[in-house]
């Protein structure tokens, strides 16, 4: 398992961790921090430059979760992995990739009173031969004060277990976190467990319309980006039948009649894609007010009914690709065959 210790920059996170360590049995120390060393030596600058935190980029995150998966299995135990983690989708990405691994995730917090807090990040020694840097530094947290306070009453304060650190020594606060594991106050993330393909894989998308024609699109939180209802259909299942088990597995809606296909989408291999058939049908009209009543599920972050227009700029390419067509296929009554995106067969 791991115990990820979130918490503003400046909280006492790595302190607590080699705290820690020393507590768990057969622990060890893992921060993702030498992931972001070593991107300088793996992107070119341009791209580097284009974001202002390495958190934002795809590679950081694939990298964290494929490193502490990789070290889990060389080690095994328990990893201790102190992080600061702000935005919500990346929480989901992170711990759904290790979840899809089978690695549970205790999520903790270390809360010390902002006074502190901001007390803590004053008294940083800083080192003779870099003032400057060290001063960059200390700002960067104090800077970060603002966005973690709202990150905690958006979806932090709501998912890790928290512990007030404000008179604690870092001895104390691992003392505090170890019990709170073992006794199971800070309980495994309960992210769906989908496990990452191996091969070419089959699934089965249903678009769900309201009154004004928008479509249904589902923020999981499973993975990262937006989605239609649906998922991978599994061995000797119908893809209709997965179709409509994952919208109720999902958003808690019963459709009652056989959605009608509308494309049937190969999606080539794009690593670390395996691709594969995607279809998408057409699960009809929907009382709008219900919906709202049902959703967000437990496996969804949030939703929302959609133009094609507002589409484009939730969905990925490729899925935006596929529903163009499955709205264009919808209007004229037909069924459409594509592949990569693009209609074949006239």
């Amino acid at each position: 398992m791991i115990v990820w210790i979130n918490g503003a920059f400046g909280a006492g996170k790595t302190s607590a961790a080699r705290e820690l360590i020393e507590l768990i049995p057969n622990s060890t120390l893992f921060d993702p921090e030498v992931i972001g060393g070593a991107l300088p030596c793996l992107l070119p600058p341009k791209r580097l430059d284009e974001v202002g935190d390495y958190q934002d980029l795809p590679i950081w995150r694939r990298l964290v979760i494929d490193t502490a998966a990789a070290l889990h299995a060389e080690v095994g135990g328990v990893l201790v992995v102190p992080m600061t983690l702000l935005r919500q989708e990346y929480r989901d990405e992170i711990f759904g990739g290790l979840a899809a691994r089978r690695i549970t995730v205790h999520h903790v917090l270390l809360a010390p009173d902002e006074t502190i807090l901001r007390e803590r990040i004053s008294g940083r020694p800083v080192p003779s031969d870099l003032p400057d840097g060290d001063m960059r530094v200390r700002q960067w947290a104090f800077d970060h004060i603002e966005p973690f306070r709202a990150a905690r009453a958006d979806w932090i304060d709501g998912d890790a277990h928290r512990v007030d650190t404000s008179l604690l020594t870092p001895f104390e606060t691992a003392e505090r976190l170890a019990e709170a594991v073992r006794s199971g106050a800070a309980p495994g993330s309960d992210i769906v467990q989908t496990p990452e393909p191996t091969a070419e894989t089959l699934a089965a998308g249903v678009l769900l319309f309201d009154e004004q024609d928008r479509v249904l699109l589902v923020d999981p939180t499973y993975k990262a980006g937006w989605e239609f209802p649906g998922g991978v259909v599994e061995p000797g299942e119908a893809p209709t039948r997965a179709g409509v088990r994952e919208v109720a597995e999902e958003t808690g809606i019963q459709l009652t009649e056989t959605p009608h296909l509308l494309v049937a989408d190969w999606e080539p291999p794009n690593p670390p894609g395996y691709g594969g058939m995607r279809f998408l049908f057409d699960g009809g009209r929907l009382d709008s007010g219900a919906v709202r009543m049902l959703l967000p599920g437990p496996e969804l972050r949030d939703w929302r009914f959609v133009t094609e227009q507002e589409a484009a700029d939730l969905l990925p390419a490729v899925r935006y690709a596929r529903l163009r067509w499955a709205l264009r296929a919808r209007e004229r009554g037909v069924t459409l065959y594509l592949e990569a995106g693009v209609p074949l067969g006239g």
